[in-house]
């Protein structure tokens, strides 16, 4: 058992185990580390720990392990050091190749975003600068259409083009 700082010196390590959210507990093979999965009051670590923290199937204890795992094993045992180095690399890059394409699929969304974020903000000013607020500024007074208070409390609203055109429109 062991206590890893993931934002300091264990970082590189905590992502070699595909450590992402903290407190992360992890049991096992120290090579083939497993997310443990379970409660995390006493009673539930204590159960946990008697049931399952004992020498566990690996190549040095093969004896402990099912048919499936021991022919792995068996397998691996037979490729040369170089072949195996090499499936390792491969595996290892994996992970690092699933966080790129997800973090590549992240900015795709955070364009799309900005874009109808963009999209969403010109159709408000578009909103805005189709009268709304005006509309909204005749309804409130309650005057009826063709009524010079109307116009009257309108014109004042907008300035002296208004009175101008006021004074044309009822000359």
């Amino acid at each position: 058992m062991s206590d890893v700082d993931c934002t300091a010196d264990g970082n590189a390590l905590c992502k070699q185990q595909g450590i992402r959210g903290y407190p992360t507990i992890m049991w096992g093979d120290p090579f083939d580390l497993r997310d443990f999965q379970e409660g995390q009051s006493y009673d539930d670590l204590k159960k946990f720990a008697d049931e399952n923290l004992k020498p566990i199937c690996s190549p040095k204890n093969i004896d402990l392990c099912n048919n499936v795992k021991k022919e792995n094993i068996l397998k691996f045992q037979a490729i040369s050091k170089a072949n195996l180095d090499a499936l390792i690399k491969a595996e290892e890059k994996k992970p690092e190749d699933a966080e790129k394409e997800f973090m590549d699929a992240v900015a795709k969304l955070q364009e799309q975003y900005s874009a109808l974020s963009a999209k969403e903000d010109a159709k408000i000013e578009a909103v805005k600068g189709s009268g709304l607020g005006l509309m909204k500024s005749v309804k409130s007074t309650g005057k009826p259409a063709g009524s010079n208070e109307l116009q009257t409390g309108f014109c004042h609203s907008i300035g002296i083009f208004c009175f101008s055109l006021f004074l044309f429109l009822s000359g």
